[in-house]
């Protein structure tokens, strides 16, 4: 039972360094990244299998987890497993994350959500945070290099790096992510104004927002980004630190035991 910040991953580390061959992590997105930070570098890595306790459970909604404790226990003693891609992020530290990383305006969103707004507010959360942040909105002046050959300058709200679906407990940020492909998503999402942002907050809510024309969407192995002011990047939740940084994949790094 992990008490503070940094023991699934310190715990993680020692037990496959003893030949623990088969890890499961119960509990939500940020337990999961530590545990994935715990064992990233070392080579001979365990199967991992997954109980979504947490509160998000982003990447089990990815693979498709059950919601029962029950559904999920037969899962894991039947051992299937697919191949799950890592992203290494390169910035004031190095870390690794297998679901979403995003920089910038959705940061200053999670900050207004509270607990009184998730409860009032329910699956519009999202629109509600957007709302009460767009008076600090700003643009960061960002240039973002594609696999070392596309390169993109212009001002940006908002850049999300997607190895997984889903964020903030359900949003469908990036519906047709596969997390085996060896890709990344890429959302940018350019200066636009105050409506137009409301309007695209509704639509990822709603997983709509590629319809958008605004939306810039790629598919990469590498990004290096640059911007000013810095932009700060949360990854699984967890702040690692602010551009510029290079977010590459780490392809097929990791076994997740998943339904049939």
């Amino acid at each position: 039972m992990t008490r503070k910040s940094g023991d699934a991953e310190k715990w993680s580390r020692e037990a496959v360094r003893r030949g623990c061959d088969y890890l499961i992590v119960a509990g939500g997105d940020g337990t999961l990244n530590e545990v994935v930070n715990g064992i990233a570098q070392i080579k001979q890595r365990p199967r991992i299998g997954l109980i979504p306790f947490g509160t998000g459970n982003d990447f089990a909604r990815t693979l498709g987890l059950p919601p029962t404790l029950e559904e999920n226990i037969d899962i894991l003693r039947r051992r299937k497993t697919r191949p799950i891609d890592l992203v290494r992020v390169t910035s004031r530290r190095r870390r690794y994350f297998i679901n979403v990383s995003a920089g910038g305006f959705s940061g200053m969103v999670n900050e207004k959500i509270t607990p009184q707004i998730k409860r009032t507010w329910g699956p519009l959360t999202y629109v509600r945070g957007a709302a009460a942040a767009l008076p600090k909105l700003h643009a960061y002046q960002t240039r973002v290099v594609l696999d070392d050959r596309e390169e993109i300058s212009t001002a940006l709200y908002n850049v999300v790096i997607a190895n997984g679906r889903f964020v903030a407990g359900g949003l469908p940020i990036a519906p047709e992510a596969d997390p085996g492909d060896g890709l990344f998503d890429v959302i940018l999402i350019p200066k636009r104004s105050a409506g137009e942002m409301l309007m695209l907050a509704t639509q990822i809510v709603l997983g709509k927002h590629f319809s958008n024309s605004a939306i810039v969407f790629r598919r990469a192995k590498k990004i290096a980004l640059r911007s000013r002011p810095g932009m700060w990047f949360n990854v699984d939740g967890e702040l690692v630190g602010r551009a510029p940084a290079v977010f590459q994949i780490v392809p097929r790094a990791l076994n997740f035991v998943v339904k049939k």
